[in-house]
């Protein structure tokens, strides 16, 4: 599909990669773009229209469903980091929250505007994941396992969806230049860029996005005698 003249809904808009989603959007000639947020008042990009949406809350869904049916691209880009590892106290908790956005959250949105999008000719979704979809460190092990369980959600949603033609774009990236990863040191990505590449994957009909060497090498390692998975980076 192409972005130009596409009516765009993108979740967790308000900051980090999810604003960088609508700037792009709008860039690329989109005619609309609703920017979600749980607090709308925190969307202050000039050309979006804010929606009030908690991915966790599925009377909210439906009622950002109902407000904007003439949707073609959905972006499942809200996610949450607890930063736990797994035999930590508080451990089950985190990973629970992480679940409930990161997992449960783009199903939920997903399944919903389903019909929309197949009453607009099928369209495209694009779910953030990340390049801890293929492995894992103590530090966000809670988090890995959402995104793990998120890239199979997303397979999965591929074949589904496939027969009213809808596509399904995965978008895998290490660390960026956000709020999320301001604690870890080194190179980032910027969501600027990973954005871009996105939503040209999505003009592309790619199934997967990888969008920087990071991702890249670990998905090539999953094939190879020594997995990324089997042997951790070290916490960071």
């Amino acid at each position: 599909m192409k972005i130009k003249d596409s009516v765009v809904f993108i979740t967790g808009a308000n900051r980090g990669l999810g604003l960088a989603f609508a700037k792009a959007a709008l860039a690329a000639g989109a005619r609309k773009v609703y920017a979600a947020a749980r607090d709308p008042k925190s969307v202050t990009l000039p050309g979006v229209v804010p929606v009030a949406l908690d991915v966790t809350q599925p009377a909210q869904i439906e009622a950002a469903v109902r407000a904007c049916g003439d949707v073609t691209l959905l972006v499942n880009n809200a996610g949450i980091s607890r930063g736990a590892n797994l035999l930590g106290a508080g451990a089950v908790e985190a990973a629970r929250a992480e679940f409930e956005t990161n997992f449960f959250g783009v199903w939920g949105v997903s399944q919903a505007f389903a019909p929309v999008l197949a009453a607009n000719g099928g369209g495209a979704i694009v779910n953030v994941l990340s390049a801890l979809s293929w492995t894992t460190f103590p530090s966000v092990a809670t988090y890995s396992a959402t995104k793990s369980a998120a890239w199979s959600l997303s397979n999965g949603l591929r074949n589904e969806l496939a027969g009213q033609g809808t596509q399904v774009t995965s978008l895998h990236v290490a660390y960026m230049d956000t709020d999320m990863a301001s604690h870890v040191p080194g190179p980032k990505a910027s969501p600027g860029e990973v954005a871009q590449l996105a939503l040209a994957g999505v003009e592309a009909g790619l199934p997967e996005v990888l969008a920087d060497a990071v991702a890249r090498q670990l998905k090539q390692s999953l094939s190879s005698d020594a997995p990324a998975y089997a042997a951790a980076p070290a916490a960071a």
